[in-house]
């Protein structure tokens, strides 16, 4: 029998494993010629529902105040913006790199609390910024004289520092002490209304041909949203917020992973090294202990139990 502490790693690195497989679902579709609006439509639209019913059985209510409300509809549209970016940019470069940048964001919520809020920055963290830059470079520059594409670049560190704002602004506001479950319902809600709209009240959607495609769609609703959250939150219960967020680090593993085996992307030794850089910097943030409760936005759902793995 699995110790709890067994458990939670195990958990916690079926969180990040899930989270990193939307490549392995939206590639496929994108290749069927649906636009990331539609795919994120699908996505946003399946998993509202599996949502609601675990607030449901957990008898919590979906009751929020007006205060709440102002804050959900601008939390939803950031998150919405940092989804459809990151799936744009699978459009301008290989979804594994596209991936490992995305996971820059807890660099960038340091440098926005810094910034903003006046937190300082330690040693570590600024070291770990540094190695970012440099994780990046050699992935933008790639092997002899090729380069990513610029466009695909912006749109996914746009993508990060959507999420990277989010983050802080979640932890910093009225929502601070909304119930993660109904903050992540609501939020998916209103970030449906963005695609709802975009894809033209839904008559612009992209036609779906193909039966299977529909598994995909809601393989995207079920394993990087509803799972993933699930595993996330069990895994914080048995092992903490740190150890749980250094397990994020698999999230791009998992994408290139998928992109390398089954859609023929490529590796160079820079490009690795570039991944491997980032992956070490971020998890030397994180382990820091500096924005782990930024990044884990789990405490509310078990405040007895975290108190007892977390700092004050």
């Amino acid at each position: 029998m699995m110790s709890d502490k067994t458990k939670g790693y195990a958990l916690g690195a079926i969180a990040a494993a899930t989270y990193g497989m939307n490549p392995l679902f939206a590639l496929p579709l994108y290749e069927e010629g649906m636009n990331p609006d539609s795919v994120l439509f699908y996505r946003y639209l399946f998993a509202i529902p599996m949502l609601a019913i675990m607030i449901k059985s957990r008898g919590r209510s979906f009751k929020v105040s007006r205060k709440e409300l102002a804050a959900l509809i601008v939390m939803g549209l950031l998150m919405a913006f940092s989804s459809l970016a990151l799936f744009m940019s699978y459009n301008y470069m290989d979804a594994g790199i596209a991936s490992t940048m995305l996971f820059v964001y807890p660099v960038m919520v340091a440098v926005i609390m810094a910034a903003v809020f006046k937190e300082r920055l330690p040693v570590i963290t600024i070291v770990s910024i540094m190695i970012t830059m440099c994780g990046l470079g050699l992935l933008y520059q790639g092997n002899g004289n090729s380069t990513l594409n610029p466009v695909g670049v912006g749109i996914v560190m746009l993508s990060a520092l959507s999420y990277a704002i989010y983050i802080v602004a979640v932890n910093r506001s009225v929502l601070k002490d909304t119930a993660t479950v109904k903050l992540t319902f609501y939020v998916l809600v209103f970030g449906f209304m963005l695609f709802f709209v975009k894809c033209r009240f839904g008559t612009a959607l992209t036609p779906v041909h193909e039966w299977y495609h529909w598994g995909n769609l809601i393989a995207l609703a079920l394993l990087p949203t509803v799972i993933s959250f699930l595993c996330t939150t069990q895994a914080v219960h048995y092992i903490g917020s740190t150890p749980t967020a250094i397990l994020g680090a698999l999230e791009p593993v998992t994408a290139i992973f998928f992109g390398v085996t089954l859609f023929d992307e490529k590796l160079t030794v820079r490009s690795v090294t570039g991944i491997i850089l980032i992956i070490l910097a971020v998890t030397m943030i994180v382990a820091a202990g500096n924005i782990t409760s930024y990044l884990i936005r789990l405490k509310k759902l078990f405040p007895k139990v975290i108190k007892k793995h977390t700092k004050p």
